[in-house]
């Protein structure tokens, strides 16, 4: 069988959260396709670990540290891209935390920071971005969202509702740019392999799976394949979407 690839060759694409997990996935993805890369991230260290890898393999990458949730820093990040690669073509807005606690317990600081840099952050990109992708008339915005934004969790009320708020306002601003030549779309994950799930007891884990209709965990790779499809220009007629990437456990 053919491994589907996706030519981004000449494209750029900006990618936040991307030192680790989903957001390391999809930029190694992009740029094995061609894309330049601009890696964002408020760790230093790590960034220039991924610039490495990307650059080893023969590709083209730039790390910058920013806070997405600071719009002067996001331009910022737009202005370092275009100075290097002359345009934008796609934006994945990956960037996200949790502070999980339930309601009576969460701090007011814990929303805050949730929301400040998951749904805030995702703002701040596309209003950033904007006026170079209408410039050029052409724009791939993706943006990750969760199973969580759709179903909700015990002592996430915060990330929760960052994540369904990033899907309501993809589907505005879909409308928005529509005759544009702009797209924006959702990639929603449910439970993927990470660190974090290596460490969860196997009974946990067990209980975890027995969730999934396909009966296992997903991979980074997974969404990273999902996020192609969306940045290439096989997906020209398809804006204001949610892509599920769960094994079947939310179907709706």
């Amino acid at each position: 069988m053919t491994m589907q690839c996706y030519d981004l060759k000449g494209k750029t694409a900006i990618i936040t959260g991307a030192t680790k997990g989903i957001g390391k996935e999809i930029a190694i993805k992009l740029s094995n396709y061609g894309a330049n890369i601009t890696l964002v991230a408020r760790n230093k260290k790590d960034l220039m670990k991924i610039k490495k890898i990307i650059d080893s393999s023969g590709n083209k990458s730039i790390a910058i540290s920013a806070d997405v949730s600071n719009l002067n820093s996001f331009n910022d990040i737009i202005s370092q891209t275009i100075d290097k690669w002359d345009k934008i073509d796609i934006l994945i807005n990956n960037a996200g935390i949790t502070k999980d606690n339930i309601i009576m317990r969460m701090k007011e600081e814990e929303w805050e920071d949730v929301v400040n840099v998951n749904l805030k952050g995702c703002f701040n990109g596309i209003k950033a971005v904007s006026r170079e992708m209408m410039k050029n008339k052409y724009g791939k915005i993706i943006n990750i969202t969760s199973i969580v934004g759709h179903t909700g969790n015990l002592g996430q009320s915060n990330y929760a509702a960052s994540k369904a708020g990033i899907i309501g306002m993809s589907k505005s601003l879909a409308i928005e740019y529509a005759k544009k030549n702009i797209t924006i779309n959702c990639v929603s994950p449910g439970f993927i392999q990470s660190k974090m799930t290596d460490n969860i007891v196997e009974s946990i884990k067990s209980i975890l799976t027995s969730k999934i209709p396909m009966s296992k965990l997903g991979t980074g790779e997974d969404v990273a394949n999902t996020v192609a499809f969306l940045a290439s220009d096989s997906a020209n007629y398809i804006t204001g979407e949610t892509i599920h990437v769960n094994g079947g456990m939310y179907m709706a």
